[in-house]
């Protein structure tokens, strides 16, 4: 099935506010997406919405956020329990930066009833830090049921390369890239300092055989479906018949067959 585990919607300040969970939907859906997974910064106030409607669209839904860890980094955390999902975006907004957002300067932090019907609005900017590292973000995850998969790891900002020089080990379930072209190599080269040399576009990334996705990390209707990826498991498998919610361990079992490789060029 094609796949796409990071979309945003007008809860995120970045994102446009014609994109709602139901407009959301309806072009994954038009644009032939299976599986979506609603991922607003640090919040998963919009995933009700997306779960009362997904199924009038043909898809299965995924629930979380692309939380931002305290080195910037963007992780997103992903679950298919709504009610996990919903906890750990209340323990998420406790540890949040208690900076007050300014929707004329920053953008609108709006969550919705399943009619695009404005409920209510996020008080602090959500695309500030979590008090949670990037050590311990799997870990606290799991504990509520997730996984983790760092986000954009090949990209200049707000992910593993940008923040941290090198794409970390940890227990994640895949990396997401914006491409995945098909050349190996292992980075191990360190500058002078001790550290890895800045990034370009032609710096290779070691990515310890993780399996590899793509996103659309869609913030606007023309970004929905833009970079989805292909799931190699039937929808019976991954939502049985008179299950409520996908099975976690088949989503699971499910990226672990997408492509791997010790060091993929990703950028």
């Amino acid at each position: 099935m094609l796949a796409d585990l990071h979309n945003h919607t007008c809860l995120s300040p970045c994102g446009s506010l014609e994109l709602s969970p139901r407009r959301l939907l309806e072009l994954g859906s038009a644009r032939g997406l299976k599986l979506m997974a609603l991922t607003d910064h640090n919040s998963s106030l919009n995933c009700p919405a997306f779960a009362k409607l997904s199924s009038q669209y043909g898809i299965i839904p995924i629930f979380g956020m692309e939380a931002t860890t305290s080195e910037e980094v963007h992780v997103l955390c992903l679950f298919t329990n709504l009610e996990a999902s919903m906890a750990f975006s209340e323990y998420a907004y406790s540890i949040l930066t208690p900076f007050l957002n300014n929707p004329e300067k920053t953008g609108d932090q709006v969550y919705v009833d399943e009619d695009d019907n404005i409920e209510g609005e996020v008080e602090y900017y959500l695309v500030n830090p979590l008090d949670l590292s990037i050590d311990n973000i799997g870990e606290k995850v799991s504990e509520y049921g997730g996984i983790v998969i760092p986000a954009h790891v090949d990209r200049p900002a707000f992910s593993m390369t940008s923040q941290l020089g090198v794409v970390v080990e940890g227990p994640w379930t895949a990396l997401e890239c914006v491409r995945i072209p098909p050349l190996l190599y292992q980075n191990t080269s360190l500058n002078s300092f001790g550290f890895p040399p800045l990034l370009n576009q032609n710096t290779p990334l070691n990515t310890f055989g993780f399996p590899l996705t793509t996103s659309s990390d869609a913030h606007y209707p023309e970004h929905v479906a833009r970079r989805p990826f292909e799931l190699d498991v039937s929808a019976e498998e991954l939502l049985p018949v008179g299950k409520a919610e996908a099975d976690m361990e088949a989503l699971k079992k499910a990226l672990e067959r997408r492509p791997k490789g010790q060091g993929v060029l990703c950028r």
